[in-house]
């Protein structure tokens, strides 16, 4: 299984973090046309949940320790999910700007796949 690597940040972090500063990883899920896969991919998944195990059975001994490794997993979830709509965004703007005619089709098709990734969002 592929390991998510363990990057110290802080949502904190986050919250200050450009766009241009924002690296899209190799293993980004790839989501299907209709929008509906996966946000993150399984081992992402499964591996932030294992971390999170951990720090919470930490706490007892380390609270401190506990806490900032719970905020360093939230704000690492939360930079996997917009490093995939970065990916998919990038995905997009390639087609257009290889001059690509873009139809009025296309935007709607585009402007689909926002609305559903916001609503996934804003669902969670």
């Amino acid at each position: 299984m592929e390991r998510v690597m363990e990057e110290h940040i802080s949502t904190a972090d986050l919250a200050n973090m450009s766009e241009r500063q924002t690296q899209t990883p190799s293993r980004i899920q790839k989501t299907e046309d209709d929008g509906m896969g996966p946000l993150l991919a399984p081992e992402m998944v499964q591996e932030f949940r294992t971390r999170w195990d951990r720090t919470q059975t930490g706490f007892v001994d380390e609270p401190r320790t506990a806490l900032q490794q719970a905020d360093e997993l939230v704000a690492q979830a939360i930079k996997g999910l917009a490093e995939n709509f970065a990916a998919a965004r990038n995905r997009l703007e390639e087609q257009w700007d290889r001059g690509d005619d873009v139809s009025t089709e296309d935007l709607r098709v585009a402007l689909k796949k926002y609305r559903t990734f916001f609503n996934r969002i804003l669902a969670v």
